[in-house]
């Protein structure tokens, strides 16, 4: 992780435009390939971030940060008059984000029982990999169509940005460049389901005990 602070000044346009005016900031650049300028004011949110897949171009007073959403291209342009610290940390692997025993649990029973994820769905492979990290499940369903699923504890905005970011790079391959995405969780956030609607992610709620056949599932009777 590099660690860069600095007085800058930071222009973001794409979807919309932001300036952040110089001033002194901290510049985090991840080894997964997001930055993030932060402020010491304002809690714990960037002052404004990219998230990968991006490019990542650096001269000596500006670094520049651009990402092909579609047909636009989202650009963080850092103009840099004044470095104070640049440093770098290796973080190690151990460092990585890892699922915790519920998630991996979840993944596995999952693993067996897609059908819960949807109906029709059959299992191609777990830990379906992409250059950016692997999806944690990878399916079909009835019309041989690709499903990539994955698996949290809680369902939350950045699970439903972590699924987008695997998508767009599975759906470079144009044999699987129709695959869906469904987010499987034991809780989802009210605004992490609004924003999956909105990305044609499909939300699915799963019950541990159920999977575990603990007990029998809830039966929903339409009149």
């Amino acid at each position: 992780m590099r660690l860069i602070v600095a007085r800058c000044e930071v222009r973001y346009t794409g979807r919309l435009d932001a300036l952040l005016p110089e001033a002194l900031r901290l510049i985090m650049v991840k080894s997964d390939g997001s930055v993030m300028v932060h402020a010491d004011h304002g809690s714990y949110k960037p002052s404004n971030w990219m998230t990968p897949p991006c490019v990542i171009e650096e001269a000596e007073d500006r670094i520049v940060v651009r990402k092909f959403a579609g047909a636009t291209e989202d650009r963080l342009d850092i103009r840099i008059a004044e470095v104070v610290s640049d440093v770098t940390h290796d973080m190690g692997e151990a460092a990585a984000l890892e699922k915790d025993g519920v998630e991996a649990h979840l993944q596995e029973l999952l693993a067996e029982q897609p059908h819960w994820c949807g109906e029709g769905f059959r299992l191609v492979r777990r830990e379906w990999a992409t250059d950016i990290g692997p999806v944690d499940l990878m399916c079909r369903d009835d019309e041989d169509g690709w499903i990539a699923i994955e698996i949290k504890r809680v369902g939350t905005i950045d699970a439903v940005e972590q699924l987008s970011r695997y998508l767009t790079r599975i759906r470079l391959d144009p044999a699987i460049a129709d695959c869906r995405g469904v987010l499987a969780a034991q809780q989802i956030k009210p605004q992490a389901r609004v924003l999956a609607e909105s990305r044609g992610i499909a939300c699915v709620e799963v019950d541990l005990a159920v999977l575990r056949g603990e007990r029998e599932p809830d039966l929903t009777l339409f009149a």
